[in-house]
């Protein structure tokens, strides 16, 4: 691409009260009131003081700048700009939003989540697709995350363990604990979140987290099997008696302690099945998968020495080591393995229950959302604040989520930062005329069919009575 104008001939001017940069805004926000989110926190939060009122206006305009890119509370001026007050009304300056966040008490974000999970129902009944499959299996994921900070004066701020690179590092930093519900057929909403000190234990609040969390898929639609996944960390009995005292089932990763390493010596050498792992080949004459991953299953009883005891299937993947040095000639005498357990009273065969908590990773992509959004920062230095701005990140990824299931089904799936890119941030005029309103958008945009379907799906003419 080449530009085809000298220098004299271009003049740049910032002048236009029409224009706007986030057109994608209005269908969004016009799915947020029609699910719920004004009357939601209304109701729910209460603030004290002139700074807490019309809570339900201050929290939209922060989702409305985190939905548009907005990563602190200075980039929420985002929403000030060109025509916005022509489309949109309760348009506030960062540094309200940000005394209004810094009022917040931990009842206060207390309120603001249980909106967000109000939110999170309603925004699947209105966009089914959002759960697809539920009827048959809905994952409820669980994971923490230690998020950096530098200002010595960050509330909460404290040395945690965190993995950069693959290796085990302490970093100075706050701990989100966030869950997810997915299926096989859908991308992963948050359904419930909460921000600690970065010394707390990955597991601090995680039964809690749980219980809520089924509750809520239950309360979106999920009508089939609900498995609770999580990594070693959230390996205790408070969080897998949370899971079954709800009615879902449990896929937890076992540590390997010297009692899960008696287990898998118990297994017999014949008992172990290969899989389709990472660079299997599928053997035609023996009908069999040639991999380096193998897995079997034993019966186990966790959590012994408690009077909480829980019986379940021990399923254990093991993972071929490579011999290094074995292109120098120094065969290995014998095959040594990496082992991995898993706890789980999932009933689904074998091979689908040791598959099915391999997906846990896909909280992962929740995260990198995140991180990629609102949580480049916790920009408070109150602790109660930044739990409000981990609470409103989870209504706006949602929402962005919905954003991508309503434009297109490839859209569905896709990264927040992709919708954001082709739905969000597209630039339009605003055009009066008689009573009516109408956003000219660039010709030609790549993504045309898909903004349009978005606003059709939004802006549908009401049933006729």
């Amino acid at each position: 691409m080449r530009l085809l104008h000298p220098v004299a001939a271009l003049r740049a001017e910032f002048d236009d009260p029409s224009l706007v940069s986030c057109a994608g805004l209005v269908p969004v926000m016009r799915l947020a009131g029609d699910v719920g989110l004004y009357d939601l926190v209304r109701a729910s939060v209460r603030l004290p003081g002139s700074v807490g009122c019309n809570p339900a206006g201050k929290t939209a305009a922060i989702v409305a700048g985190m939905v548009a890119g907005a990563d602190s509370i200075d980039d929420l001026d985002v929403v000030r700009h060109g025509g916005m007050g022509a489309l949109f009304g309760g348009v506030y300056a960062p540094s309200t939003l940000g005394s209004f966040l810094r009022a917040f008490t931990f009842g206060h974000v207390k309120q603001v989540q249980r909106a967000a999970a109000g939110v999170l129902v309603n925004l699947v009944g209105q966009v089914p697709a959002l759960l697809r499959g539920g009827d048959a299996v809905t994952f409820v994921d669980i994971d923490s995350m230690l998020r950096r900070v530098y200002g010595k004066a960050k509330q909460g701020a404290s040395f945690g363990h965190a993995k950069v690179g693959g290796y085990d590092v302490r970093l100075r930093g706050l701990n989100p604990l966030i869950a997810t519900i997915s299926t096989l057929d859908s991308a992963p909403l948050v359904a419930a979140t909460r921000i600690r000190a970065g010394s707390a234990s990955s597991a601090r609040g995680a039964a809690a987290m749980v219980a809520g969390s089924v509750r809520t898929a239950r309360q979106a639609g999920a009508t089939g099997t609900i498995v609770v996944r999580g990594d070693s960390a959230f390996y205790s009995r408070k969080v897998i008696w949370a899971a079954m005292r709800n009615g879902a089932r449990f896929s937890i990763t076992a540590r390997v302690d010297a009692k899960v390493k008696a287990a898998i010596a118990a297994i017999a050498e014949d008992a172990w099945t290969a899989i389709k792992y990472p660079r299997a080949v599928w053997d035609e004459h023996e009908q069999r998968w040639i991999s380096d991953a193998q897995i079997a299953e034993v019966g186990y009883t966790a959590f012994e020495a408690s009077k909480h005891a829980v019986t379940a299937r021990l399923i254990v993947r093991r993972v071929r080591r490579r011999n290094d040095k074995a292109v120098s000639g120094q065969d290995e005498l014998f095959p040594t393995w990496r082992y991995h357990a898993v706890f789980t009273d999932s009933r689904y065969p074998l091979a689908q229950a040791e598959s099915q908590h391999r997906g846990h990773a896909v909280i992962e992509q929740v995260n990198a959302d995140l991180i990629d959004g609102p949580l480049a920062h916790l920009p408070s230095g109150r602790i109660n604040a930044n739990g409000a701005w981990l609470a409103l990140a989870a209504i706006a990824h949602n929402l962005t989520r919905a954003t991508g299931a309503l434009a297109s089904f490839t859209l569905a799936k896709a990264r927040g930062h992709t919708i954001r890119r082709k739905i969000i941030t597209v630039a339009a005029k605003i055009v009066r005329h008689a009573r009516a309103i109408t956003l000219r958008l660039p010709a030609h945009w790549p993504w045309q069919h898909e903004w349009q379907t978005l606003f059709a799906n939004t802006h549908a003419p009401p049933a006729p009575g």
